[in-house]
């Protein structure tokens, strides 16, 4: 792992009265002017410049006015759950009288809008469905769907594939010819987006002449989390939505079940940021989805009571429990796999599969050894049936879903079926062509990456000076942000001196520190540390990059280093 600066324009822009190292740390993340930093809704991206969302609403419209029954289809992840739950609630909010969500199984249906989804979707008799998160890749579920007589609504993010289904709406920023600014919105900002066109729409028909209008901002917090849980890149628009999510969650004001979830988490709700809801709740959320049925995530943010919340929150807990166990197991016999490998033999693309992993824990596999060895990685599981199912993680610098894309262009029969984003990815193929297709990925990986992009780094953005290791700094980069994918949490780095080193929770270091020129000491923590070099007694100078955070114990705030890499010096 190697630390390297993070670029800087060679003018900085003008960004008000900002001190001059917030200006730094938003000009390295591509941030020009001070309107970028205005997180106000009014500077939302109109909905007008959505494709398709004028015959998305004229649906909706005559779905209320008919007083239709509407059902929405959602994935079984965080992004999945929340565009889901915001769906339903929207909807009733803004006068839907029959309205309902299917959630597939994935170790029974996979992912999408399948036939087979379709016909357990016409056991509940609609007259409408609504994809959220899914959809634009479903061409024969929607052709079945609409074969059944149902009109179909298909709102996601995507990327499409060759072929587009023949919905009568599809509102997708991704799709050709979308000339929404904005590529970033993860499934529930598109359902979002959606309802805010529909409200529109209502309000000029003169729907609240009589009666208040909705307030669809109530749903914020679970656009917040889904857009954070998805890892979808935190561009000016989604800062907006994620941090008047946070806002409405700090206040108090959060859905009962998000609430529930924070509080089985103990998490104080009103000092919550963009990494909690990615590292605490989206994986309490995403438990459900990847174990056992996302319905008990949806439900717990459905509900409006906190007894009910509250219970549904814990077995989302025990789920998390459960999968951290099983992820830890999977990655024991993954790293056996792969201890007799030299780095220097190691594929550029790898391939793992074993029989007894679980379907719904490999997408955070394959993301731990990407971490781990800094190479495109794809974990597979066997799905029956003769059938592998696998999960892609990506390095940046290559785009894993069009790699797929290469692959089965040049070879398609290897493939059953993929689709993804530029970091991760899911496929389907036979058995029998794993070996076929590891060789063939591997080789797809060496036609565009060198052995240097393999090598992991870290972006600094310098060093702190002793002076600026205090509490008003961490709490002004805490709320500077929100910070997440493509726009990170500031990232320090120095050389201390270790004056104490300790292992609490089993894998993490616990570090006091003292700045290099001895003045100051200051406390530490690297999780998930390697036990076979920490602690270790002999080392007195190490060299770290760190975040600047705060700790809080007993009502007392003190500055804190969250260490992302530490080696000796």
């Amino acid at each position: 792992m190697r630390i390297e600066p993070r670029e800087l324009p060679a003018v900085l822009p003008f960004l008000g009265d900002l001190p001059p190292l917030l200006t730094r740390l938003y000009a390295a993340r591509g941030v020009q002017s001070v309107e970028e930093l205005d997180k106000s809704l009014a500077r939302l991206i109109p909905y007008q410049q959505l494709k398709g969302i004028d015959a998305a609403v004229d649906l909706l419209v005559t779905a209320l006015d008919q007083r239709q029954r509407i059902l929405i289809v959602g994935d079984f992840d965080a992004d999945g759950a929340t565009a889901s739950t915001v769906g339903l609630l929207g909807l009733r909010l803004l006068g839907a009288a029959h309205v309902d969500y299917l959630v597939p199984n994935r170790f029974e249906y996979g992912y999408g809008l399948t036939p087979e989804i379709v016909a357990v979707a016409l056991q509940r008799e609609p007259q409408l469905l609504i994809t959220v998160d899914n959809g634009i890749s479903s061409v024969e579920g929607v052709a079945a769907a609409k074969a059944a007589g149902l009109q179909v609504l298909v709102t996601d993010h995507h990327l499409p594939g060759h072929e587009l289904p023949a919905a009568d709406a599809i509102v997708n920023p991704n799709q050709p010819g979308c000339e929404f600014p904005s590529k970033a919105l993860a499934g529930v900002g598109v359902i979002f987006y959606v309802l805010m066109a529909l409200r529109a729409c209502l309000r000029s028909l003169g729907r609240y002449e009589t009666q208040p209008q909705p307030n669809i901002g109530e749903l914020l917090d679970l656009v917040a989390l889904g857009s954070v849980a998805d890892v979808v890149p935190l561009d000016a628009n989604n800062r907006i939505l994620v941090h008047q999510g946070l806002e409405r969650i700090r206040a108090g004001r959060a859905r009962p079940g998000l609430k529930a979830i924070l509080e089985v988490a103990k998490r104080d709700h009103a000092r919550i940021t963009s990494t909690d809801l990615g590292f605490i709740l989206g994986p309490r959320l995403n438990a459900a989805g990847r174990l056992d049925d996302m319905s008990l995530g949806i439900e717990c943010l459905l509900s409006d009571d906190v007894a009910s919340a509250r219970a549904m929150a814990a077995q989302l807990d025990e789920l998390n429990q459960d999968r951290k166990s099983i992820e830890q197991g999977m990655q024991r016999e993954a790293l056996a796999q792969l201890k007799d490998l030299p780095l220097e033999s190691m594929p550029f693309g790898l391939c793992l599969f074993d029989a007894d992993w679980h379907q719904g824990v490999i997408g955070i596999l394959a993301s731990r050894l990407k971490e781990r060895y800094h190479r495109p990685t794809i974990a597979f599981a066997d799905a029956g049936d003769g059938m592998l199912k696998g999960s892609a993680r990506s390095v940046p610098g290559f785009h894993i879903r069009d790699a797929l894309d290469a692959v089965a262009a040049r070879q398609p029969q290897l493939i059953s079926k993929f689709g993804g984003h530029a970091m991760a990815a899911g496929l389907s193929l036979p058995e029998s062509n794993f070996p076929a297709f590891a060789q063939a990925f591997d080789e797809e990986v060496r036609r565009q990456l060198q052995e240097e992009d393999l090598t992991g780094r870290l972006l600094s953005d310098g060093t702190l000076a002793v002076e600026e290791f205090h509490l008003e700094l961490a709490r002004a980069l805490r709320h500077a942000g929100p910070w997440g994918q493509h726009f990170p949490e500031p990232m320090f780095h120095g050389v201390f001196e270790l004056v104490e080193q300790r292992i609490v929770g089993e894998r993490h270091l616990k570090v006091v520190l003292r700045s290099e020129c001895g003045s100051l000491k200051l406390d530490g923590i690297a999780f998930g540390i390697d036990r076979e070099v920490w602690p270790n007694p002999t080392i007195r100078w190490v060299e770290l990059a760190y975040k600047l955070d705060l700790n809080e114990f007993r009502g007392q705030e003190t500055v804190q280093l969250m260490i992302a890499h530490i080696e000796p010096r």
